[in-house]
């Protein structure tokens, strides 16, 4: 499942073609399926574009009707990281490979999901919800947050209308910026530190807990070139002491768990001072090649196909032990 409804419609693309790379064509036919709109368009490899019917979750083909054993979500934004997409597969009963409606609803929403974590032994960044058309005083959120901060989307991936904010004055533009993605925007604390990010993958039988990758970017935090465009060093296993990576992992196991996360998850944080802090959970991670889920699966031996593989037969068991 690919494109959706988001700016991050590209890079979802990219991935889905990735991604039918990977896997394996003696175990799996893998067909794109194209969501836009309110629209879904199989790309068939030799009969072109074809409807799939939302009725079914079908395309009629020359051969006769397609139907899928399962649904491999790699739509970033809306409908596949926020809920909607997972909630269809739901009443259709067709497994699908992230974690459920609840989960990616929950995990889209950053102030919900750090309010979920509160509890866990993990630092926290200050933070301030403004939703479209309140009134905001730049003088008490700079004495409440400080200076620099970030202003960001409550609900939006791949650092899409973030601004690292350097004078109040910037406040009010930087939120325009930030209600072009989601109505509702966070005035984040700026924790100077190490970006550090650990990738989590449960089965009902497996678990990994993958290796700790260093973000080091070129520009002034992890924003969309430097996923994407390569304005980033991306170091795994991370420069960091053992019992810092031990910390990590276990606290990135613990957040999959908190949250109910299924599939490939990717957590990210800031060690700052000897703390370390939360930022975000990716419940649908970047999967082109050079990605860091990728890079780390890498580091511990393993292919994607061995981890995509992992991810399909589980989400098609659960569903069949139901």
């Amino acid at each position: 499942m690919t494109g959706g409804n988001s700016s991050e419609e590209g890079i979802s693309l990219k991935g889905g073609v990735q991604i039918a790379k990977w896997l394996d064509p003696s175990k799996y036919n893998a067909f794109p399926v194209m969501l836009k709109g309110t629209k879904m368009t199989l790309k068939h490899p030799m009969h072109g574009d074809i409807p799939v019917s939302w009725d079914s979750f079908s395309a009629n083909v020359e051969e006769g009707v397609l139907t899928f054993d399962c649904a491999l979500i790699v739509i970033h934004g809306t409908p596949g990281e926020n809920g909607l997409l997972q909630g269809y597969f739901e009443m259709m009963g067709i497994p699908y490979t992230t974690g459920g409606v609840l989960n990616t609803a929950l995990t889209f929403c950053k102030d919900t999901t750090k309010r979920m974590l509160q509890g866990i032994n993990i630092h926290l960044a200050k933070d301030i919800r403004v939703r479209k058309g309140e009134s905001v005083n730049a003088h008490d959120v700079v004495k409440n947050i400080g200076l620099p901060l970030f202003v960001k989307p409550n609900e939006s991936g791949s650092s899409y209308g973030i601004t690292k904010v350097k004078l109040a004055e910037e406040i009010v533009s930087a939120l325009e910026k930030s209600f072009t993605e989601d109505p509702v925007a966070l005035i984040e604390e700026f924790i100077p530190g190490m970006e550090l990010t650990c990738g989590v993958v449960k089965t009902q039988s497996k678990t990994l807990v993958l290796p700790v990758t260093e973000i080091v970017p070129k520009n002034e935090f992890f924003d969309y070139g430097a996923k994407y465009e390569n304005e980033v060093e991306e170091i795994t296993p991370a420069r960091i002491p053992e019992d810092l990576t031990d910390y990590i992992q276990t606290v990135s196991s613990e957040i999959y768990d908190r949250l109910d996360c299924k599939g490939i998850v990717r957590i990210d944080y800031i060690f700052s001072n000897k703390k370390l802090y939360f930022l975000e959970v990716n419940t649908v991670p970047g999967m082109s090649e050079a990605s860091i889920v990728p890079q780390q699966v890498a580091v511990m031996g393993l292919t994607m196909n061995d981890v995509f593989g992992m991810v399909i037969e589980d989400a098609i068991a659960r569903q069949k032990a139901r």
